[in-house]
């Protein structure tokens, strides 16, 4: 039985107005001590889960909470007076315009906050609104700078290194800040890739929510430039809301497809990665039709996974994005000094991992190492097919500490040594080595690197998506010179010697090691405020988005 009845009870045989009174106002002193905010907070701390939340279950932060409260003893740090603080009301609308941010702001309770605002001189009512603002803010201050989702949980082998925002005291900072947005500002990525993704993220936002366009029609067979389409207009509405076509630009009010809405429906074609050769087709007219909803999806993917990206490179790191297929080096203030197309490896068979290393060297005119994979399920099958495979493709068949056993026809002995894994097969140097003539060196567990090709005709297409999981560099001069630019010696026309005539298999060594970042994200801006947009090739977005749509806790 509560003690505040007891003691009612036992008021009873001495009833008397004044005494009843003297009683009652007693009896209350017990009940405000119990159910100061002050106790309902340290329950609430020490239970890790509230039903009032939209994620109930915090237990992911309630060693972070305990911190925050324990050194004032539970005093709410929220609201004062019976009313929220300068600083709560800042973070609510914060937390409520965390969509602008890539995320969804019912993760931080958006829609709730004005039902819980009032009445805070209720003590219980009070702790659950300082347990709640508390709990989000570090939600989202964790997010914004870590993301919501371990890569790792993705077989990513990004090295997250960065200074981990100390929550307790970030959030201490938040309730005393006069400028609370200022500070949340200081959680983010830095990057400069991160920044123009959120630019574009909440023009696409505005985009898609005055977009009232239909589907355009797909023809029946590919529309060539001054052909006939019957969806010209609609196409038209469409370019120039994408900012591909300029407003005042002419369209033929006949159906026919010509003039400056082929040159836009260019422009869309290179943003998307398509061929940019103005038919209308039916993956043309699919890229179009995609909702701009799914767009603004595709940005909160790509802000999501840049703030896996450690923060803190000694330089810009050198950028490899796999969908998109191209290579981008920067300078010292974030410019881009270089920019490439890459071949990456197949999907669903050979796909390039996503991690980040330190290129530390360069190789001129290398061996080719078969690795054991490629060896025990191409190259031995085409021996048994074959005895002079080897001589014929301009291989070796090696010790694996790399004394050459035999570059010719392949006796019984050797194929029986080679199934089993005991010998090696290499690639000589030369014009006709898988690697090309040079590749660049960032020691990974993957043994994936940067390399020159000699099939350089696979950088017209469109989708490049050929290797076995290293990455082939259209213009490897510029990147190897761009690389060792430190070292004056080392001229564009110093490269092109080296690459061309040799000698053979010469290392060098970079003065200072370079970071390298494999990416994965499927929407690029542009410096100009365009947005390029890819196709999910290795299906990286549809397993986030899965992942996203559980809710808290998210496992880290």
């Amino acid at each position: 039985m509560p003690s505040s009845d007891r003691i009612r009870r036992a008021a009873l045989p001495y009833l008397s107005l004044t005494l009843a009174l003297v009683v009652l106002c007693a009896a209350s002193l017990p009940v405000q001590a119990q159910q100061s905010p002050e106790n309902v907070l340290r329950g609430l701390v020490a239970s890790g889960t509230d039903p009032q939340l939209r994620w109930p279950d915090f237990s992911d932060y309630r060693s972070d909470l305990a911190a925050f409260y324990d050194p004032t003893g539970y005093a709410p740090a929220w609201s004062q007076h019976g009313r929220p603080t300068a600083q709560a009301a800042q973070l609510i609308a914060s937390l409520q315009d965390a969509a602008a941010k890539g995320l969804d702001p019912e993760d931080y309770d958006g829609s709730r906050w004005a039902a819980r605002t009032g009445a805070l001189g209720d003590p219980a009512r009070a702790a659950h609104f300082d347990l709640a603002l508390t709990v989000a803010a570090m939600r989202y201050a964790s997010n914004l700078e870590l993301g919501r989702i371990d890569p790792k949980d993705f077989k990513f082998k990004l090295s997250i290194k960065n200074a981990q925002v100390n929550l307790p005291q970030f959030v201490r900072r938040l309730a005393g800040s006069d400028d609370l947005a200022g500070l949340l500002a200081l959680a983010e990525p830095p990057f400069p890739g991160y920044r123009l993704t959120r630019s574009a993220l909440q023009h696409y936002m505005a985009l898609a929510h005055d977009d009232h366009s239909d589907s355009l029609p797909v023809p029946a067979k590919t529309v060539a430039p001054g052909g006939d389409y019957p969806g010209t207009r609609a196409l038209a509405q469409r370019l120039r809301l994408l900012g591909d076509l300029a407003a005042d630009a002419p369209v033929p009010a006949d159906g026919s497809y010509q003039g400056e809405l082929v040159e836009a429906v260019k422009r869309f074609q290179v943003r998307h990665g398509l061929a940019a050769d103005g038919r209308l087709g039916a993956q043309t007219i699919r890229h179009i039709n995609v909702p701009l909803a799914a767009r603004v999806q595709q940005l909160r993917l790509a802000l999501e996974r840049w703030r896996w990206v450690q923060h803190e490179f000694p330089e810009p790191p050198l950028v490899v994005n796999i969908p998109e297929f191209r290579l981008r080096a920067f300078d010292g203030n974030a410019g881009v000094a270089l920019s490439m197309n890459v071949i990456v490896g197949r999907a669903m068979r050979h796909e390039t991992p996503v991690f980040d290393e330190y290129m530390r060297y360069v190789v001129f005119r290398p061996y080719w190492n078969v690795p054991p994979s490629i060896q025990r399920a191409e190259i031995v099958p085409a021996i048994a097919r074959n005895r002079d495979y080897i001589a014929q493709k301009n291989y070796e068949v090696t010790t694996h500490g790399g004394q050459v056993v035999t570059s010719g026809r392949i006796s019984d002995e050797v194929l029986a040594q080679l199934r089993a894994g005991k010998l090696a097969v290499r690639q000589k140097p030369g014009p006709g080595n898988a690697l090309g003539l040079v590749k660049l060196i960032f020691p990974n567990q993957f043994n994936v690197y940067l390399h020159s090709t000699p099939s350089p005709q696979l950088f017209a297409q469109a989708r490049r998506d050929f290797s076995h999981g290293c990455i082939r560099v259209e213009k490897p001069e510029e990147l190897v010179a761009w690389v060792l630019r430190d070292k004056p010696e080392w001229t564009l026309e110093k490269v092109r010697a080296a690459m061309q005539t040799g000698p053979d298999n010469v290392q060098v060594n970079l003065t200072q090691p370079v970071p390298v970042l494999i990416l994965y994200v499927t929407a690029v801006p542009a410096a100009d405020g365009s947005v390029l947009f890819f196709d999910d090739i290795y299906g990286m977005d549809a397993d986030l988005k899965k992942a996203l749509a559980k809710g808290f806790p998210y496992p880290r």
